[in-house]
């Protein structure tokens, strides 16, 4: 997969990232290099390999579920640029 600098531009703009103009090229040749290594892993046979779900043998331990609040609320909406009172104002995007 080629990446060029109109599809960094475009992803960016999708994802709402705000790309500098001088950092590009070096954008373009670090995600180039990142296609070029997972298109180098997709060409590795791996019929004979078993799936993998875990390393471990044994199951982890659960710990027990407990309700709370978290405690955090006014700091987690402190980070928030807009908020209504305990509700993060997003912009609408679906019309």
């Amino acid at each position: 997969m080629s990446i060029d600098k109109d599809k960094i531009k475009h992803v960016s703009k999708l994802a709402r990232i705000s790309v500098d103009e001088k950092k590009i090229d070096d954008l373009t040749k670090d995600l180039s290099s990142i296609f070029k290594f997972i298109e180098q892993l997709n060409e590795l046979n791996t019929d004979k390999v078993e799936p993998l779900s875990s390393i471990l043998n044994e199951p982890l331990r659960s710990r027990k579920d407990e309700i709370n609040d978290g405690k955090i609320r006014d700091k987690i909406l402190e980070n928030s640029p807009k908020k209504n009172e305990e509700f993060f104002v997003v912009p609408k995007v679906i019309e």
